[in-house]
């Protein structure tokens, strides 16, 4: 059984608000973690083709005993392989490795503006989702002025846009665009890339009142800000640990000193520049 609560997308597909990234898991070690994860109640799985792990992501689903639609499965299709017909074959041999008959949802992984091809990129997603291989399409990376040009020149708006976002970076005008417009917002990196943030003597302080450790006070943050998330880890301890943020709240003052700590600067790349 899983307790972690749903997000319903601007399609009304349902996805978990809390899930398990893989970004550098290894292939092999990607069915032992995962098949753990959804043994602890894990119900969304982030993967991407850029971490080349969807092979032994997948085979931990198969493996799982679950039902395929309890399962929500997220990949990514990487820079170089964009374009429309370039995009589709990119797709087939993502669910090929996955041993998936379709994904619940599918991401471009960056706009990569120099290489200007994620409109037509796009328009391949749109005929995937069309074609139920994917039930729905999102971004990753997508700064509003990437956002803007998407919805201008296609026709589905995305489902989700996952970006960096912590306590370190809260990426208020981003929220704010997706709010507008319909987007989940997905935190990748949510706890800060383990570059200190967990270290951050407000966490530490916060963490100690409500008898747990700073990872989950930070997750809790993320779940009530209505940000779907989905920390990486490979330790058992920890994946079980990061799922237990159900049974505690953080209050107005809590979430008032979190939001003094936004620094606006970035751990990882800049959009812009990530090509």
């Amino acid at each position: 059984m899983s307790n972690v609560p749903n997000i319903i997308l601007n399609n009304g597909v349902r996805m978990p608000q809390l899930g398990l990234g893989v970004w550098q898991v290894a292939d092999e070690e990607a069915t032992s973690v995962v098949g753990h994860a959804l043994a602890s109640g894990y119900r969304s799985i982030d993967t991407a083709a850029a971490y080349r792990n969807e092979r032994g992501t997948g085979k931990a689903i198969t493996e799982s005993g679950l039902p395929r639609e309890d399962v929500f499965v997220t990949t990514k299709i990487w820079n170089h392989q964009q374009g429309y017909d370039s995009t589709l074959r990119t797709f087939d041999a993502s669910l090929e490795r996955l041993g998936l008959d379709y994904v619940d949802l599918y991401l471009i992984h960056w706009p990569a503006p120099a290489l200007d091809k994620y409109v037509e990129t796009w328009k391949a997603f749109e005929k995937l989702y069309a074609d139920g291989r994917a039930k729905a399409i999102g971004v990753s990376n997508f700064k509003p002025t990437h956002l803007r040009r998407l919805m201008e020149e296609t026709e589905i708006v995305p489902a989700v846009n996952q970006i960096e976002l912590h306590p370190w970076f809260q990426q208020a005008e981003a929220r704010a665009f997706h709010s507008e417009h319909g987007i989940a917002t997905e935190a990748w990196s949510p706890l800060g890339q383990g570059k200190g943030l967990l270290d951050d003597p407000v966490l530490g302080t916060l963490a100690r009142k409500h008898g747990r450790s700073p990872a989950q006070v930070v997750l809790r943050w993320h779940l009530q800000m209505d940000h779907l998330v989905i920390p990486k880890s490979v330790t058992p301890s920890r994946i079980d640990e990061n799922i237990d943020v159900f049974d505690f709240t953080l209050d107005e003052d809590d979430m008032r000193q979190l939001a003094g700590l936004d620094s606006g600067n970035r751990l990882g790349a800049d959009p812009d520049t990530m090509n």
